[in-house]
C-alpha cells in the first residue's frame, strides 16, 4: 500500500509540473509566441507526435516536463518570416502573463483539491454530538445526555463546534442556554459551566467529550474554506523560503552526522514521497483519512511549487518575470528623459548568475536526496 502511495505522489507531482508548463502553453499560444515543443519528461524521446508547429510527446526521464517557447533571448534563432514571434520581443506585460502562469496554474490546482477535500471527501471534525457525559459535571446535573446533538447556543446556530464552544469556556460560569436535538425532538437545556483544571490549566467546562467523525461542507462554506487555507498555504511557503538558508546547517549535520531529522525542517521530493506512501500506507488511518491527507499533501506542494517559481532569482520563471519588470523600469526612464526604449535585456549575460544559482539549487537538491534517503522523516502513523 506504501508502494501505491509514492506512486500516486509521482504521478500527482508529474501531472502538476505539465499542468505548470500548459499555462505557459496556453498563454504563449494566445500571444502568438512560437511553441516548437511539449514534452513530459527528459533524455531520449520515447514517443511524439507533431500538432501543427508544435511537437508533443513523453521522453524517457520522468522527472517533470517542458514547453519550449522560441526566443527567449535576442541570439537564439527564428524561422525566416516569424522574428516577430519571438517570445522576447512580446511587451512586458504579456511576458509577465506567459512567465507567471505556470504558478497562477499550481495555485488554482491547490485551491481545488483543497475544494475536493472539503465537499467530497469530507475532514475529521469534532461533532457537536455528545459522546460521554462525566458523572457529576454539570452537564449531567442539567441532564444532558449521550447522542445529544447541540443545534445552537445561546441563540446562536452551531456551525463549527471548536470554535462555537468558545462561548461555553468564555462564559464565566454564567448560564448558557442549549438547543438540543434529542432523537428528532428538539429541547432547550440551561446550565451553567463549571471551573475545571485541565491539566493544570482552569477553564470553564460542561463536562461533555463529543464525538469525533467526517464532515463535508456545502459548495459555498468549501469554496470559503478552500480559500483560507491555500491563503494560509501561501503564508507558510513563504515564511518557508525565507527561513530556508537558516535550515539548512541542521540539514547537513541529520545527513553527514545522522542527528535525528527535524519533521519540520528541510524535506526534499523523495521524503515528499516517502512521508506520502507511509500516509497512504498507514492500518492506523481510515479510507478517509488516508485520502485526506493525500490531498493535503499534494494540495500544499502545488502552492509551495508556485511561490518557489516566482523567486526574482534565474532560471526560475520569477527571475525572467524580475528581468522583464526590470526592462520596464528601463523604458520608464527612457520615457523620462525623452529617449526611445532600450533594447530588451538579454538573459544570456546573466548566464553566469543562473549557473551560480543552479549549483546552489543542485547542491541543495543533492543533499536532501542523501538526507530523505539515508535518514528519512519518520512519522509513526
Amino acid at each position: 500500500m506504501q508502494f501505491l502511495g509514492i506512486i500516486a505522489f509521482i504521478v500527482a507531482l508529474l501531472v502538476s509540473v505539465m499542468i505548470h508548463e500548459f499555462g505557459h502553453y496556453i498563454t504563449a499560444k494566445r500571444f502568438g509566441m512560437r511553441i516548437s515543443e511539449f514534452f513530459v519528461g527528459f533524455g531520449k524521446r520515447l514517443w511524439s507526435t507533431q500538432r501543427g508547429e508544435t511537437e508533443f510527446g513523453i521522453k524517457l526521464i520522468p522527472a517533470g516536463g517542458y514547453c519550449k517557447i522560441e526566443g527567449m533571448a535576442p541570439n537564439d534563432q527564428m524561422l525566416p518570416g516569424e522574428e516577430d514571434r519571438a517570445f522576447y520581443k512580446a511587451s512586458s506585460g504579456r511576458k509577465l502573463i506567459v512567465l507567471g502562469a505556470g504558478s497562477f496554474l499550481h495555485f488554482v490546482l491547490g485551491f481545488l483539491l483543497l475544494f475536493t477535500l472539503f465537499v467530497g471527501v469530507g475532514t475529521n471534525q469534532v461533532l457537536p454530538v455528545i459522546g460521554e457525559v462525566v458523572k457529576g459535571s454539570a452537564a449531567a446535573t442539567s441532564g444532558i445526555q449521550v447522542g445529544d446533538e447541540v443545534v445552537s447556543i445561546n441563540g446562536v446556530k452551531v456551525t463549527e463546534w471548536y470554535k462555537d464552544v468558545e462561548v461555553i469556556r468564555n462564559s464565566e460560569g454564567k448560564e448558557v442556554v442549549l438547543t438540543i436535538d434529542r432523537d428528532g425532538q428538539i429541547i432547550t437545556v440551561r446550565t451553567a459551566p463549571r471551573l475545571t483544571d485541565i491539566d493544570g490549566e482552569k477553564r470553564y467546562l460542561l463536562g461533555i467529550v463529543n464525538e469525533v467523525g467526517v464532515k463535508r461542507y456545502g459548495f459555498l462554506s468549501s469554496i470559503s474554506n478552500s480559500a483560507n487555507v491555500t491563503q494560509s498555504f501561501l503564508t507558510e511557503s513563504v515564511k518557508s523560503l525565507l527561513s530556508l538558508p537558516s535550515k539548512i546547517p541542521a540539514l547537513w549535520g541529520q545527513t553527514v552526522r545522522g542527528e535525528e531529522r527535524d519533521a519540520n525542517g528541510l524535506v526534499g521530493v523523495v521524503g515528499v514521497a516517502r512521508v506520502s506512501g507511509e500516509a497512504v500506507g498507514s492500518d492506523q488511518l481510515t479510507v478517509q483519512e488516508r485520502l485526506s491527507t493525500f490531498l493535503l499533501i499534494i494540495a500544499s506542494l502545488n502552492i509551495f511549487i508556485g511561490i518557489f517559481n516566482l523567486l526574482p532569482i534565474l532560471p526560475l520563471d520569477g527571475g525572467h518575470m524580475a528581468v522583464a519588470i526590470a526592462d520596464e523600469i528601463r523604458a520608464l526612464f527612457a520615457r523620462m528623459r525623452s529617449r526611445p526604449r532600450p533594447a530588451a535585456i538579454d538573459v544570456t549575460v546573466l548566464t553566469p548568475i543562473t549557473m551560480v544559482v543552479f549549483v546552489i539549487l543542485a547542491s541543495l537538491t543533492l543533499l536532501l536526496l542523501v538526507a530523505d534517503v539515508i535518514n528519512p522523516v519518520v512519522l509513526n502513523l
